[in-house]
């Protein structure tokens, strides 16, 4: 033992002096190297984990919230291509009814309808959330439709594509107004009821033109794909294409154009108003029923004036004859 502690002694005296032990503590480290590593693998392979679920639940989280806000600014560019083409026709009406701003609320597609013969799609966010029917809906690119059925945790939302659905448009270049139909196929729309001498062009933006009070005035609706004038046609053939991702959006914008009180009272008092009660008449006392008490001394008649002449009877023309079923205005 005594020994050993002069060897040590001794050693430490020429490693401190003249490091001569050097080679020999290089050699010593990278034979042990392995096992220092191998002793620290669990520390730093639980570091390394939980590093790696913070930073992926913190990327995830910022890529989320950019896509949202990425989604709400998308929606309100919309709103600022009208009102610069707005400004640019009327410079003066500077208190246009187009506002920007209304409140939104961000919803999830969950189920579309199967029938081939309607376009409408199911959300996540119903009446609990504030969600009235007739709201509007949008994409981050254009109006996709409206609400039509609404329960406390969905609702149903009718695409303008289906062939039930109608909207009021305007040709964002001119301000002509018109009335954009679906017909039932994803990729189009169709304007009916403009005069054969309409001056609309193929690329024309259609933007909501506020009439009717659904659809606020001022959003994308779709882009003219094709005109066609026909000798003998009363009205033009004009195609559109939908500039909202029908097939493809997963997320949506509800709009509100009125507020959520308004639209409830709205609702109750559509579902509770009763038709009115019809007036019963007075019943008619038979003649020589004598005077209730209360009724007071019967007055003295007026005197009766001279009947004038009746003047002749205007000459009756034959009834009009009722327009054809489904014939165009």
């Amino acid at each position: 033992m005594l020994a050993a502690v002069l060897i040590s002694l001794a050693l430490m005296v020429l490693d401190h002096r003249q490091h001569h032990l050097d080679a020999l503590r290089s050699a010593l480290v990278v034979v042990t190297y392995p096992l220092q590593r191998l002793a620290q693998l669990p520390v730093t392979a639980s570091e390394w984990v939980s590093q790696a679920f913070a930073s992926r639940e913190r990327l995830q989280k910022t890529a989320d919230d950019l896509h949202e806000q990425n989604l709400l600014l998308r929606a309100r560019l919309q709103k600022l291509e009208a009102l610069e083409a707005e400004n640019l026709q009327l410079r003066n009406l500077l208190d246009s009814s187009i506002k920007v701003g209304e409140r939104v609320l961000i919803g999830e597609l969950i189920s579309m309808d199967l029938d081939p013969y309607t376009q409408r799609v199911t959300i996540n966010k119903g009446s609990t959330s504030g969600v009235y029917e007739g709201q509007p809906v949008l994409d981050a690119e254009a109006v996709m439709g409206q609400v039509v059925q609404v329960t406390p945790f969905s609702a149903q939302v009718l695409l303008v594509t289906d062939p039930s659905h109608a909207i009021p448009i305007q040709v964002q270049r001119n301000g002509l107004r018109s009335i954009a139909v679906g017909t039932g196929r994803t990729n189009q729309l169709e304007l009916p009821y403009l005069p054969i001498n309409a001056d609309i062009r193929e690329g024309d933006v259609l933007i909501t033109s506020g009439l009717g009070g659904t659809f606020p005035a001022g959003y994308p609706v779709a882009t003219v794909q094709a005109v066609s004038r026909r000798a003998g046609e009363a009205f033009p053939y004009v195609l559109a294409t939908p500039r909202a991702h029908l097939d493809r959006a997963r997320e949506v914008l509800l709009v509100w154009t009125v507020t959520p009180l308004q639209a409830i009272r709205a609702q109750e008092e559509a579902r509770t108003a009763a038709p009115a009660q019809p007036v019963e008449p007075a019943p008619v006392k038979p003649a020589g029923t004598p005077p209730s008490p209360a009724a007071g001394p019967p007055r003295p008649a007026a005197p009766k004036k001279p009947a004038s002449p009746a003047p002749p009877a205007p000459a009756r023309s034959a009834p009009a004859r009722p327009a054809a079923a489904g014939a165009r205005p």
